[in-house]
């Protein structure tokens, strides 16, 4: 039974009263867990890029774990696996993007310490009972072939059609332009590339009447609500995972344009009326937009992320759970302790 695993959840991203809107697919994923009866014990700290955080942080996990007891660790990005060590109860760890891809520094290139941020990820990777990976690009940059492939999923409750006029006036956009939206959890970001999508709808601006409009600091409950506004979703990031913003778009039949990176062109190239652009170039870029904005119309995209429902991918990750939990039931006789399915086994 679902309700006898308990879960040590590790991440270095969650929603907290300075961030309230920071990673909603992780909170997300947490509440559907602890719906299916998983029990999910969510430990987050903030590494900062900085060594001295991590060491703080693993001292105050042994805090945070005395006297308790769990089946499993389950870390949010590889990095966060390293305050799980000594491992001493099953892995099983979520790669999303950047712990494998590396970090982009201001100048648009990859920094050293995003090299870093890779090799520890890998090395993680190779202790883990279980890897999940949002998209296949990133199981590619593991040595290991046994890994699940489970993008986060939608809450399509929430990512439904809503009119366009009426989606418009909820947020006070203009109801006679044509919108564009950019949507990121901070333009500041170098790997978003704010300023190449800036540019090219700059291009687009010389045939039509287009206005570029920024979702960041936005709470995610009126994310669908832009969704539904908009004409079209733009991404230029350099690098991705398994982009939410594509699939909530795809949620809300909104067109998409993008460069080719993560899971996008897997996601969006049957659906009519959505592009992945042959380069990274803002005059490509823009005249995908164009053609988006000269057809005028919806796409059929929803159907193509029905089996993405925050239901179906949570009882994939609970598969996950089961399966790291049996391989050690069979594996870690050795250690002194056998690891047995759905009973409290050890402390972290």
């Amino acid at each position: 039974m679902n309700e006898n695993i308990k879960v040590l959840m590790i991440t270095s991203e969650y929603p907290t009263a300075e961030r309230p809107m920071a990673v909603p697919f992780i909170r997300r994923q947490v509440e559907f867990l602890r719906k299916e009866g998983i029990d999910v014990d969510v430990f987050h700290f903030e590494g900062k890029k900085k060594l001295f955080n991590y060491i703080s942080a693993w001292w105050r996990l042994r805090k945070h774990t005395a006297g308790k007891h769990y089946d499993l660790m389950h870390a949010q990005w590889g990095h966060s696996a390293v305050l799980a060590l000594p491992k001493r109860i099953p892995w099983v760890i979520t790669f999303r993007g950047s712990d494998l891809e590396g970090i982009i520094g201001k100048n648009g290139a990859r920094i050293f310490l995003g090299n870093i941020l890779q090799a520890v990820s890998k090395t993680t990777g190779h202790f883990a009972d279980g890897v999940i990976v949002v998209a296949e690009s990133l199981g590619e940059k593991l040595k290991r072939d046994d890994y699940s492939v489970i993008p986060s999923g939608l809450d399509l409750d929430k990512f439904r059609i809503i009119p366009k006029t009426e989606a418009r006036k909820s947020i006070e956009l203009p109801e006679n332009k044509k919108l564009i939206l950019f949507a990121a959890s901070t333009i500041e970001n170098p790997r978003k590339r704010y300023e190449l999508a800036k540019s090219a709808v700059e291009i687009v601006k010389e045939r039509y009447d287009a206005e570029l409009i920024i979702a960041t600091g936005v709470g995610h409950d009126l994310i669908p609500a832009y969704m539904n506004a908009c004409d079209a979703l733009i991404l230029t990031s350099v690098h991705e995972g398994s982009p939410n913003v594509v699939k909530e778009a795809l949620a809300c039949n909104l067109p998409v344009v993008s460069v080719d990176v993560g899971d996008v062109r897997k996601r969006i190239e049957n659906v009519d009326g959505c592009f992945i652009c042959d380069d990274d170039s803002k005059e490509t870029i823009a005249a995908a937009l164009e053609r988006v904005l000269e057809s005028d119309r919806k796409i059929d995209g929803r159907d193509s992320v029905s089996e993405l429902d925050e239901r179906k991918t949570t009882r994939k990750v609970i598969e996950v759970y089961k399966k790291a939990l049996l391989k050690n039931r069979v594996t870690e006789g050795n250690l002194g302790r056998r690891i047995k399915i759905n009973k409290s086994s050890s402390e972290i």
